[in-house]
């Protein structure tokens, strides 16, 4: 008998859910217009903003974790808590909490990685700066390379520590959300 994933420590769940990277597939795109479906039919029209593919999944050239990231972007009068509910309702689980932002996840089961996974992210609208960085990884294919060449370094080692893997790609992606924002100003 399995243990619940809510039963489940961080180091169990990183054993179940290792980083996994792959070369990039043509169906994430579908995969991301049929959670879009999904979503614009669950959640009220009147309080989303914008939804939006992120994440190296939506980079068109480079090696990623199968998870297709999704930014959802809420009106800043909007309560989060009543999406929250929405989601979790429609079978999203809840990852982590902070006051303005909330994660989730689908596709995470006692067995391990479904055949498609998405982590939602839920912010207030503007709180983006994926977008930019998304962008511009699409528009400068040597940096994407680059960004690449760092993940696949970084893969072995962190391939049972999430936050490790995060961390170490913290600098790279920061370096060039800040030059995405100054090259493309308001664009968002």
């Amino acid at each position: 008998m399995h243990k619940r994933l809510s039963e489940m420590t961080l180091e169990e769940l990183w054993q179940l859910f290792p980083i996994f990277l792959t070369e990039h597939k043509d169906c994430w795109n579908q995969w991301y217009e049929e959670e879009l479906n999904q979503l614009n039919t669950i959640l009220p029209s009147k309080t989303v903003r914008r939804i939006s593919h992120i994440g190296s999944t939506a980079v068109n050239t480079i090696w990623a974790k199968p998870i297709i990231d999704i930014l959802v972007e809420i009106d800043q009068d909007s309560d989060m808590d009543t999406i929250k509910k929405i989601l979790v309702k429609n079978g999203y689980i809840c990852m982590s909490e902070k006051k303005q932002r909330i994660s989730f996840n689908k596709g995470y089961t006692a067995n391990g990685f479904a055949e498609k996974v998405y982590h939602i992210h839920l912010r207030y609208a503007g709180d983006n700066e994926e977008l930019y960085f998304r962008d511009y990884l699409n528009e400068n294919p040597e940096t994407a390379k680059e960004y690449e060449t760092l993940k696949l370094e970084l893969w072995k080692k962190y391939e049972h520590n999430r936050d490790g893997y995060t961390e170490s790609k913290t600098q790279f992606v920061e370096k060039y959300t800040l030059v995405a924002k100054e090259k493309y100003g308001t664009r968002y």
